[in-house]
């Protein structure tokens, strides 16, 4: 009976009350060193110390943190104890205090605030060459004016502002900025001094094409820009800079024509960023989590793409793209399924051979998708559409196989995704190399050791092929989980189950929006059709911009954009 108790005492939970916090053990060294006020926190008894519960921000005291509408002081030692305070200096040992002197006829005490790493040592060294050295200016009577002098004299930087309160203050240094407090002057002097490492313009790694421009998105917020930039040189180009992030504060550009894209669409996109609270975001794709309209859903709804020349595609058509700091991928909305199964390569070879790959395309869509529920569902009940002889091979190889169809199905196809992440988590060129290899010798030893027939693997293979061949990463990943859904309805309920669930899937995705687009637009519902959704028409054709995105302007091109055709009487061909 008392094994019995001791055995619930042991399993059982039971809050002790009179502890706060957690408690360590001391040694006995830590007993000799600990200061004597410490010593009083000590139990005797048990020869533990307990810790007090880290204190939460509600419970702080407000005077010990700076209000949000704190202004600038006059007082040059103030403005100094503050931003100690602020940034946990002497600590903090990135935060850079320099110390210097202007000057001027009469010279001027002050200090520069920055961060070492993510400012341009160059553009340090000219302004502290500027103020310490070639300053010659007067100094004003008004202290409270030395910051416009400054500003509009000694400094040579292109982008220089004036501020006077602490929070804008500390997004600029933060960001890369060097902050100039000075003696007797309320007002601060940002000049932006960014300069971190950084990745350059490289090829894209997910979108690569034979044909097109090779330039990539970098992890620069300003260089993408930059990039559309070079690709749309138009006054119309309008960029819009947010900050999401109440921890961790992030930048995001909002990019559009502001003569093309419906203002209705880009007060959309603006709101839904500007409501997003939260603490820190990482990468465009958890951005597109906040802002996309229905994130229970297999199908993505934003298109992500590391492309400029797509994105300035897609507001050239008045769409809205946004681009976070720190991410290669910009995000265009609205969008819809067509569009995720194009790439740009397409535009950029001939319409034929553009039309070619986008059927090919096509059937890939379709294989990846229903190629092995279909293949269930023939070979467990529908066996009288299989020639016969055809049955009769699959019977023969199938007659050493102990496992039922479903289960060398699932077999096969939970193998070959875990090739496919195992290559993809392998550094470099060994990856690839690793995924066929490793595919061909357990497609190989599993034939051999009768586990799986050979049709299956060529099914299997042709199915992962056809999966490759959708561009769109994410899409991709869908119809990778939809064709186990489908696994499942052919190996129960035959060419009825996938009936069905080919009804529902289109269902809810015609149900699907892109903000306020339907997914499945200009299909469903039918819109006005255009040259460029699955056939894709030669370039002169391409008149009209899509409708269903309802730009300001319609019409990308006149009727008969080859001015250089005329008739044989000299009047231009219509």
């Amino acid at each position: 009976m008392n094994i019995l108790k001791t055995l619930l005492e042991v399993i059982s939970y039971r809050e002790n009350l009179n502890r706060e916090g957690f408690v360590l053990k001391e040694t006995k060294d830590d007993q000799k060193d600990k200061p004597a006020e410490d010593k009083k926190t000590t139990s005797p008894q048990s020869g533990k110390r307990s810790f007090k519960k880290p204190v939460r921000p509600a419970e702080i005291n407000r005077d010990e943190h700076l209000p949000d509408n704190s202004s600038v002081s006059a007082s040059l030692r103030e403005n100094k104890k503050i931003i100690e305070k602020l940034y946990g200096l002497p600590d903090n040992k990135d935060i850079i205090v320099r110390d210097l002197v202007i000057g001027t006829k009469v010279p001027v005490d002050c200090f520069c605030v920055f961060i070492d790493g993510i400012t341009d040592k160059t553009l340090q060294d000219l302004l502290f060459q500027s103020l310490m050295a070639f300053a010659d200016e007067p100094a004003p009577a008004d202290k409270g004016k030395l910051a416009g002098v400054v500003k509009d004299a000694l400094l040579p930087g292109n982008q220089v502002k004036i501020v006077s309160g602490f929070q804008d203050i500390l997004d600029a240094v933060n960001y890369g900025d060097t902050a100039l407090f000075l003696e007797g002057c309320a007002e601060v002097v940002l000049v932006e001094t960014k300069g971190w490492e950084h990745r350059g313009i490289e090829r894209p790694t997910t979108e690569q094409i034979v044909r097109g421009p090779q330039e990539g998105f970098s992890e620069t917020i300003r260089a993408n820009t930059a990039l559309l930039r070079k690709s749309i040189k138009s006054e119309k180009l309008t960029t819009e800079f947010m900050v999401v992030g109440t921890r961790g504060k992030k930048t995001v550009a909002i990019m559009y024509l502001r003569d093309l894209a419906n203002p209705d669409l880009v007060a959309e996109v603006k709101k839904r960023i500007e409501n997003i609270k939260t603490d820190y975001i990482a990468d465009s794709g958890v951005l597109e989590e906040f802002i996309e309209d229905n994130p229970y859903s297999l199908n993505p709804t934003v298109l992500a793409t590391e492309r400029p020349d797509r994105v300035a595609a897609n507001i050239i058509e008045g769409r809205v793209a946004v681009l976070i700091d720190g991410s290669p991928f910009a995000l265009v909305m609205p969008t819809t399924m067509y569009e995720m199964l194009h790439t740009g390569e397409e535009m950029y070879h001939r319409w034929q051979f553009g039309s070619f790959i986008r059927w090919m395309r096509a059937l890939a869509f379709l294989l990846s998708l229903l190629l092995p529920g279909f293949y269930l569902a023939v070979v467990l009940f529908h066996q009288e559409m299989i020639p016969t002889e055809l049955l009769l091979a699959i019977a023969g190889n199938r007659e050493k196989v102990p496992f039922p169809s479903v289960v060398e199905v699932l077999l096969m196809e939970f193998s070959f995704e875990l090739i496919r992440e195992a290559g993809l988590r392998i550094p470099g060129v060994m990856g690839s190399t690793i995924g066929i290899v490793g595919a061909l010798i357990l497609g190989q030893a599993a034939v051999q050791a009768n586990i799986v027939s050979p049709i299956l693997v060529i099914i299997v293979a042709v199915t992962g092929l056809s999966s490759f061949a959708i561009p769109y990463y994410s899409l991709s990943f869908t119809l990778r989980i939809y064709r186990f859904i489908y696994i499942a309805l052919g190996a129960t309920l035959g060419f009825f189950g996938i009936s069905m669930g080919i009804f529902a899937q289109v269902a809810l995705t015609a149900n699907l929006k892109s903000f306020g687009v339907p997914y499945l637009a200009p299909t469903g519902p039918k819109t006005m059709g255009g040259p460029d959704i699955v056939t894709r028409l030669p370039a002169f054709f391409h008149e009209k911009r899509p409708d269903y995105v309802n730009p300001q302007d319609i019409t990308r091109q006149p009727r008969v954009s080859r001015g250089w055709l005329r008739r044989k009487g000299g009047e231009k061909n219509g």
